[in-house]
């Protein structure tokens, strides 16, 4: 008797080619600019290895290995006549102006090239511009509302863009112009952020900015009895140098502006991380980044963090306050480093939020 031959099983949805835009500022390469740049440089690579065609326009001396499009930043000759006109804006204004406008251009003029455009920057002209392409645009609000996004959001009866936000919180602040935005996680990829050791000391990681409150940290630090480990971009020179620079010593150390795998070694081997925003932090990749190393977090509950952990890897406390932040270190370090690890694999991993915008972009392409 001849075997039953089986159907093959149906083919699964075809690769997107995506136009993924980015920073025309900074540079898509380890070590990041900051964490909007650390994930552009992650979703891209994972959607590739998804199987989608994915071209990355960005800022020069991107990661070769992106294949980056680059947007160049023409400096602009203005006269000196034009100069002293009272509308006159910062040289760096008009130099990302015409890259994104010229790139806008660029992508309406190649109508069948991609099947989706996601526009993964802050610039607001990829918005504002968004229905002279016939291909569908996406945005990712990675920040609170800025008022050159509202108005490009506002520029026309119907914005033709579909939206998601890094977070529910994010989401609710941008409610007002963008009624439904879907909510998309960032994520990590927890293979390079491995799981770590421990240790005694604590960490504190991201662009220092007095946004991001390391003076508190250092503050918190200090009352708690502990040595603290800085690392990250110095985005503000003047605040590192009165706020910072001035209370290093042998127990408080500032490690640099590190490479990804020098930052997991650091904070794997800390015995908390330290999260201390000054503002409605809109997501906070630092906390995925030290959960998928297995070190538990302790901050202020503001903005998107108190959606991100459980009790079970962190420890929050009232925004600001330093003497409470002090009071749960010891119990934050208490906390399992596996569970730890588990919540960032289930919750705040790379293979989450790509199947996340590959949904959201199949629903936008309906």
């Amino acid at each position: 008797m001849t075997a039953a031959v089986r159907p093959a099983p149906p083919p699964g949805p075809a690769p997107l080619r995506i136009a993924l835009i980015a920073s025309a500022r900074h540079p898509i390469r380890d070590p990041f600019a900051g964490g909007l740049e650390a994930h552009t440089w992650t979703l891209s690579k994972a959607l590739r290895a998804r199987g989608h065609e994915v071209t990355v326009f960005a800022g020069p001396d991107s990661d070769p290995a992106l294949g980056v499009v680059e947007m160049p930043l023409r400096p602009s000759r203005i006269s000196e006549g034009a100069r002293r006109d009272p509308s006159m804006v910062a040289s760096q204004w008009l130099e990302e102006h015409h890259a994104y406008l010229q790139l806008m251009l660029d992508i309406s003029g190649r109508p069948a090239r991609y099947d989706i455009v996601h526009n993964n920057s802050l610039h607001y002209l990829p918005v504002a511009m968004a229905a002279a392409l016939s291909v569908p645009v996406v945005t990712t609000l990675h920040t609170p509302p800025t008022p050159w996004l509202e108005s490009a959001i506002q520029a026309a009866p119907h914005c033709p863009v579909r939206f998601s936000a890094v977070s529910d919180h994010t989401a609710a602040a941008w409610r007002h112009v963008v009624p439904a935005a879907t909510v998309v996680r960032n994520g990590i990829d927890t293979r390079r952020w491995h799981y770590g050791p421990g240790g005694e000391e604590l960490v504190w990681s991201g662009r220092i900015v007095p946004e991001k409150g390391a003076h508190l940290a250092i503050e918190a630090a200090q009352l708690a009895g502990r040595g603290l480990r800085l690392a990250g971009p110095v985005g503000d020179t003047e605040y590192f140098e009165a706020c910072i620079h001035p209370r290093l010593d042998r127990t408080i150390t500032y490690a640099g502006h590190l490479s990804q795998p020098e930052l997991c070694e650091l904070v794997g081997s800390s015995a908390a991380a330290v999260v201390t925003p000054c503002w409605d932090e809109p997501y906070g990749l630092v906390i995925a980044e030290a959960l998928a190393c297995g070190t538990p977090v302790c901050g202020f509950a503001r903005g998107a963090l108190p959606e991100i952990v459980t009790g079970d890897c962190a420890r929050l406390v009232p925004p600001g306050d330093c003497a409470a932040l002090a009071k749960v270190v010891e119990p934050t370090i208490g906390l399992s480093r596996a569970d730890a690890r588990r919540h960032a694999e289930a919750f705040c991993s790379m293979e989450v939020m790509t199947r996340s915008y590959e949904r959201f972009y199949r629903s936008v392409s309906e």
